[in-house]
């Protein structure tokens, strides 16, 4: 067997010791989950927001039609007047921001949004197919 493949309880351990510093801190950055669902009269699509509000939420178009979809942490941690203190927090809320370029058949103008259940869910109707009316002679076989 290779010593690679060995398990040794000390390597990471040691790693963790050196990168786990106030020299290189760890980051805890981590992508909310998208959802993106089609059907004939729109895209919907579904970001994982667990405990945002809608002011903390921003979602444009710019000139190029590119969809930008931000969340911002505007939470302040106070911490007077408490007589506790956290043996461990795992909770994080960090700043998301992320741009989508969008199919060519959706209707900017009518995009929509909204925040609710811990989902930011953004509606984008998509156009409405002209119906062409069609004259034309059709010979008799």
């Amino acid at each position: 067997m290779l010593p690679v493949m060995f398990k040794n309880s000390w390597f990471p351990t040691v790693f963790d010791d050196f990168l786990n510093t106030d020299l290189m801190p760890r980051a805890n950055t981590t992508a909310p989950a998208v959802n993106v669902k089609e059907d004939e009269k729109a895209y919907t699509m579904e970001v994982a927001a667990p405990g945002i509000k809608k002011e903390f939420c921003r979602v444009n178009i710019n000139e190029d039609g590119i969809l930008s979809v931000a969340i911002e942490n505007k939470l302040e941690h106070k911490e007077g007047g408490h007589k506790h203190h956290y043996l461990r927090r795992e909770f994080s809320y960090s700043n998301y921001e992320q741009n989508y370029t969008l199919p060519e058949d959706v209707e900017k103008d009518k995009i929509s949004a909204k925040v609710e259940n811990g989902i930011l869910t953004i509606v984008m109707p998509k156009l409405e197919k002209e119906q062409k009316k069609v004259a034309k002679n059709i010979n008799i076989a």
